[in-house]
């Protein structure tokens, strides 16, 4: 059993690359529509709708720092290309040029290739869409043999919504479709021991749909067998410096004055733990990922029975925050309740007003003072690009 089950994961998270490459296309894809670096084209007389032109979107990607070279980004936009992502217009080229060429994503001209696994990714994502976007409790926290385990499901419950839905028109339909999600990498038993049937036993969604993909990403090979993490996403900017052997990154003390905390790039970075916060820049191929793990801004514990309390210190504050390409330029830290331990200056919060040492009351609505800063991020990851937040800060004496 335990055999099969390996086999299984693997073919599941080879499956799963796959899907994150398509994720990552239609990101890609609705950024440039955004930008318009798609748009109608003229060559010879003749008209391309929904074009762009190889070597623009290579200064595009260098320019939104999704890639460090020329070299990196052709690779990246192969990538594009080899999973039937994009496609030159008249289909002459197989191999991307950085020159003047018109390609275009086929999903824009309906040549895109829906062959059955592309299918069943679509059908998990709409349905994972489906389940964020509803107001039932499907997914929560629970507990499989002593483990607890975020954003679960109870299998046989999956099942009813799946009929209740439409999604399926009787029980073992439903049924089928759980070992269709499972075997195509879309959702996995919590400890990866057993296939989809109906019980009571825990799944989770392998993969955040939500969350915003790097092109770099593509370029590195990772394990797939455990759900993707949904630590804090909100994360500072990079800053260019000339002197190239530090990075530096601007984190704002409690006394309001920026502070610049700079690490040297070596090899040994990429191997750090997620303990801390790290630029959300995209890592490219020369610079691995930096890690910082600050002590906390704040002078003393406060619980949320104190931030509560009659005539507490304390001023309520509500922000709205537009997320940009990088972020939302925040970080969130501890628990019951969160705080602000960082803001980036020049990043959407600060512009909305948010600073270090608030505390976390709600986001979107929802009252997270008695949960920790994970479920916080996953809140905000998993919801709009706009988030709104509900804060509490002290007084000024």
């Amino acid at each position: 059993m335990e055999e099969g089950m390996s086999s299984m994961q693997q073919k599941a998270a080879e499956l799963e690359h796959m899907a994150e490459v398509l994720l990552t296309g239609e990101q890609l894809r609705l950024r440039l529509h955004e930008e318009k670096v798609i748009k109608d084209r003229r060559h010879h007389l003749k008209t391309y709708p929904n074009c762009f032109v190889a070597k623009e979107l290579i200064d595009w990607l260098i320019d939104h720092k999704e890639a460090s070279d020329r070299e990196t980004a052709i690779k990246l936009v192969q990538k594009l290309l080899d999973h039937s992502i994009i496609h030159h217009v008249c289909d002459e080229h197989k191999e991307f040029k950085d020159v003047k060429l018109f390609y275009r994503f086929r999903k824009d001209d309906g040549t895109f290739p829906l062959d059955n696994e592309v299918k069943v990714f679509m059908r998990g994502q709409r349905l994972y869409e489906k389940l964020m976007s509803s107001e039932n409790t499907l997914l929560q926290a629970r507990e499989e043999e002593g483990v607890k385990y975020e954003r679960t499901f109870v299998a046989s419950e999956f099942m009813d919504w799946l009929v209740q839905e439409g999604e399926a028109a009787t029980r073992s339909e439903a049924e089928q479709l759980g070992r269709r999600l499972l075997e195509h990498g879309i959702i996995q038993h919590v400890s990866n021991k057993h296939h989809f049937m109906d019980s009571n036993l825990l799944y989770q969604f392998r993969m955040n749909f939500r969350r915003r993909r790097r092109l770099m990403e593509l370029l590195t090979e990772k394990s797939r067998l455990m759900p993707e993490s949904h630590d804090s996403p909100f994360c500072l900017r990079k800053q260019n410096h000339d002197n190239r052997k530090h990075t530096s990154f601007l984190s704002v003390s409690p006394t309001k004055e920026i502070k610049i905390v700079s690490a040297v790039r070596r090899s040994s970075m990429s191997s750090c733990g997620s303990s801390g916060y790290f630029s959300s820049s995209p890592t490219l191929s020369s610079s691995p990922p930096v890690l910082c793990n600050p002590k906390s801004v704040l002078k003393r514990p406060v619980t949320a029975d104190e931030l509560l309390m009659p005539g507490a210190p304390y001023v309520r504050k509500t922000f709205t925050i537009v997320g940009d390409a990088v972020g939302w330029g925040f970080v969130v830290r501890g628990s019951k309740p969160c705080h602000i331990q960082a803001v980036d200056p020049s990043g959407p919060a600060a512009a909305a007003g948010m600073k270090v040492c608030q505390f976390v009351v709600s986001v979107n609505g929802l009252n997270v003072l008695h949960v920790d800063y994970r479920t916080v991020s996953n809140l905000i990851l998993t919801g709009p690009r706009t988030i709104v937040m509900e804060v509490m800060e002290e007084m000024e004496a």
